[in-house]
């Protein structure tokens, strides 16, 4: 792999910064690999001085919250405004803040959203005016969902983990995400653009601009290597996807086949899952105190990464462009899935493995 040019910016980027004008850019992020991405976005755009303010929505657990205060540092320190939202205290607080936030929303010339499935982001998209630009960054593995929906039409946008039942509440907030799912289709005022790592068909009419990670290239590394084999966690059993019991037993078995020593952990890992890959596995535990991508690319880390199907599969070759390192994903065995995973979940891990490129794939493990 050889190193991208770390000030190159995207030709498809600028031209929709372009086209959106001075008018200000609001960003909502809920978790710090979106706030991440918020920054790569801002590298490779160079909106003008004061014109992005980031609105940071923090959830409730304090992994996600600690990493979202460091990621907010960084904004502050490459000169964003950063405004930290509590939009989760009580029943009352999303309307209040959607309250409070309606006029800048309807003013706002471009609004960058970080999850284009979250309940939150669909009400503050309803506010918003009809002539706003929304670029989506990335979010995950869920970006590819959401782009293949928006071009399948798709009338209401679902996470691909989940069921399909709706329930009281979503049937009670369809108006709000029908409303909100308009907002996410380009139309004669309206542009539309993916910011992405991720492999994705571009939907008709919507600007998708490749993610390369140049600003964290820019800013951190190149690491130093321990030479060793750090393994990357998932929270695939925390979501109800596989079976926590199977999918232990596969960290055990790719650990010892590949010497691991290192387990960084998921932001969203059970601390009483965590306990047992410590001792079933004998493997350190590393909770990252920011996303994954970062850390690998401050170092140390090791000179192989192994993984399940996730975001990292994509997103490491490209922030660890120019260094040795490899990266190795090992598939998903279906008698690992829970009989409450989506119909969708095998095919969508696969694609995910399928599609990453720059990595070495290992078989799953039985």
């Amino acid at each position: 792999m050889t190193e991208p040019a770390a000030a190159s910016v995207p030709g498809p980027a600028r031209a929709f910064a372009r086209r959106s004008g001075g008018g200000g850019t609001l960003a909502f992020v809920e978790s710090p690999v979106q706030l991440l991405n918020v920054l790569e976005w801002a590298h490779a755009t160079a909106p003008a001085p004061g014109e992005l303010t980031v609105h940071v929505l923090p959830p409730h657990d304090p992994m996600t919250r600690g990493q979202l205060r460091r990621m907010a540092q960084l904004a502050r320190d490459e000169g964003h405004a950063v405004e930290w939202v509590e939009a989760r205290g009580g029943a009352s607080a999303p309307l209040k803040t959607a309250g409070g936030l309606a006029r800048p929303l309807r003013a706002a010339r471009r609004l960058v959203i970080g999850d284009p499935f979250s309940r939150y982001v669909h009400l503050l998209l309803s506010l918003a005016g009809d002539g706003a630009d929304v670029t989506v960054v990335d979010d995950g593995t869920a970006t590819m969902e959401f782009t293949a929906q928006l071009a399948g039409g798709a009338k209401r946008l679902t996470r691909w983990h989940r069921t399909g039942a709706t329930g009281a509440r979503g049937l009670l907030f369809a108006p709000v995400s029908a409303r909100a799912r308009r907002r996410l289709t380009p139309g004669a005022r309206r542009a539309v653009e993916v910011f992405t790592s991720m492999p994705v068909e571009a939907p008709e009419h919507v600007t998708v601009t490749e993610n390369a990670f140049a600003w964290t290239r820019q800013r951190f590394g190149p690491p130093t290597l321990t030479g060793g084999t750090d393994l990357v966690g998932t929270s695939l059993a925390e979501t109800g996807v596989v079976d926590t019991d199977r999918y232990l037993a596969a960290v055990v078995a790719l650990a010892r086949a590949h010497g691991a020593t290192r387990y960084f952990a998921h932001r969203r890992e059970r601390t009483e899952k965590l306990h047992r890959v410590a001792v079933e596995a004998g493997l350190e535990i590393v909770r990252p105190d920011l996303p994954l991508e970062l850390v690998a690319r401050r170092g140390p880390i090791g000179g192989t990464i192994l993984s399940f199907p996730s975001t990292v599969v994509h997103t490491l070759p490209l922030a660890l462009a120019g260094t040795p390192v490899r990266v190795a994903v090992c598939d998903v065995d279906p008698a690992w899935l829970t009989a409450q995973a989506s119909p969708r979940a095998q095919g969508f891990l696969s694609d995910v493995t399928g599609s990453a490129r720059d990595v070495h794939r290992l078989p799953s493990v039985p």
